[in-house]
């Protein structure tokens, strides 16, 4: 009796043959059931909403063509963006997860090739008829176990719907590190802001100091009173108080900049530069539409949606046979020492065909599964669409105002300050009353205040801007 695991000579001289066999089926293992893919239509307007001034949409650059380094034109916030982009933890676990998803795509794309196993046998069994001895077999060959024929494009399904997964891993690489150009940018500008407000807070700290021992000699001398002495006392713990906020708030701003960036800030990078000059350039708004290819998150929720359309075509074909090739090569002996010079070589093919019958209902739910996946992916890509026109629309109505309310505020507080001096030249002559003064002093410090703050309101819009627009994601940027 042949022994089950050496192959006959029938199936060595058959098993060459196969391989034409083996080959076409292959060839013919290119059907998709994948539904036809079509990008939804963009569920928002033709163009931005009004107001948006001419210069909107005459700047010279789009913002997806403007790297980070032309955008961005202070030296310092420059090295912050470079050092951030090398040792931020988020954008770092943003790139091992694009490697991960690379790993899982080729591995859906190894599995429609077959797997080769070198493999080793032996096997030692007495003998029964009383002789003492023993019977030996030895194989030693190739295998290629379980290789899927993919008739019906299950393995292609799935193979596709993992590389679209891997594209929108990678898209969302380039939307994290827009968001972190953005956000050491707004940080960095939040805390230009600070130091400009505890220098004005220092400045109407001492002024007020003064004022106040100057209404304390006049006390001496008769000339005031002392509810004006506890008026300037109060502007006086008013100022300090301030100064001492805004001391809070220059550290947070630096804590958070440290966090951002990913290490140690040196010092030299924390000099604020003047506030009141942009080192920003100027970005084109372009169209709605253009959005669509130059937002990453835009680009990240279409590829989910590609890969949500190819599950269904997998979950589709589940429900068609599936087909499975085995086979094996090798050589065969009842002698170890002479298995590859006197053993016997050939090979065996087996087919297996599996058709579902009854799986309760399995394959349909993992359809409508796939299906619901599929609806959820269109709306989440529509969403992103929806939410990308809302952040361009508004940092568009705030370009469109801000810098008029800016050059309002600044006129504001220069009349303001020409109206202290007055009162204070007044008040000096003794033709004014303190309360006068007073009054002057908090308008201006409130005004000086408010003006730093729209000033940052101002530069934080053309970063949202260019965020919004697809800027700080151009994969040439370091």
């Amino acid at each position: 009796m042949t022994d089950p695991q050496i192959p006959t000579r029938r199936t060595a001289r058959s098993f060459p043959r196969t391989l034409p066999a083996l080959a076409a089926a292959a060839w013919l293992a290119g059907c998709s059931m994948n539904p036809t893919y079509e990008r939804p239509a963009a569920p928002v307007a033709a163009d931005w909403p009004a107001p948006m001034p001419a210069a909107a949409v005459q700047a010279t650059t789009p913002a997806a063509d403007l790297p980070w380094p032309d955008f961005v034109s202070d030296a310092a916030l420059r090295e912050l963006i470079r050092l951030a982009l090398v040792n931020n933890r988020d954008l770092r676990v943003a790139v091992l997860a694009i490697e991960q998803a690379r790993a899982t795509w080729q591995i859906r794309r190894a599995d429609q090739f077959p797997t080769l196993n070198l493999g080793a046998t032996g096997a030692v069994q007495p003998r029964t008829d009383g002789s003492g001895g023993s019977n030996r077999a030895y194989t030693a060959g190739l295998t290629a176990s379980n290789w899927e024929i993919d008739f019906f494009g299950r393995v292609a399904s799935l193979k596709d719907a993992a590389l679209a997964q891997y594209l929108a891993t990678e898209a969302a690489r380039w939307a994290v590190q827009a968001s972190l150009v953005a956000a050491v940018t707004n940080v960095w500008l939040s805390l230009r802001t600070s130091d400009e407000l505890l220098a004005l807070t220092q400045r109407t700290l001492t002024t007020r100091q003064d004022s106040l021992r100057l209404t304390k000699l006049r006390l001496d001398n008769g000339a005031a009173s002392a509810l004006d002495v506890r008026q300037a006392e109060s502007l006086t713990a008013g100022a300090l108080a301030a100064q001492q906020q805004q001391q809070r708030l220059r550290a947070l701003d630096v804590n958070a900049l440290t966090l951002l960036v990913g290490q140690p800030l040196p010092e030299s990078l924390l000099v604020a530069s003047s506030a009141t000059t942009s080192p920003f350039q100027e970005v084109q708004a372009g169209l709605p539409s253009d959005l669509l290819n130059r937002r990453p998150d835009i680009r990240q929720a279409e590829q989910q949606l590609i890969a949500a359309n190819a599950n269904i075509g997998a979950a589709r074909a589940a429900f068609f046979p599936r087909i499975t090739l085995t086979a094996a090569y090798g050589t065969a002996s009842t002698g170890l020492t002479n298995l590859f010079q006197n053993g016997f070589w050939g090979g065996t093919l087996a087919g297996q065909v599996l058709q579902p019958i009854f799986d309760a209902g399995r394959n349909q739910a993992n359809l409508a599964s796939s299906q619901a996946a599929q609806a959820i992916a269109v709306a989440q890509y529509e969403k992103a669409i929806q939410t990308a026109f809302r952040e361009v629309a508004d940092a568009l109505a705030g370009r469109a105002t801000l810098g008029a309310q800016l050059a309002a505020q600044q006129a504001q507080v220069d009349a303001e300050t020409a109206r202290f001096r007055l009162s204070d030249l007044r008040y000096r002559s003794g033709v004014a009353s303190y309360l006068e003064i007073l009054d002057s002093q908090r308008a201006l410090f409130g005004f000086q205040q408010a003006l730093a703050q729209t000033r940052l309101a101002y530069l934080q819009n053309q970063v949202a801007l260019y965020k919004a627009l697809g800027g700080g994601a151009a994969p040439t940027a370091p």
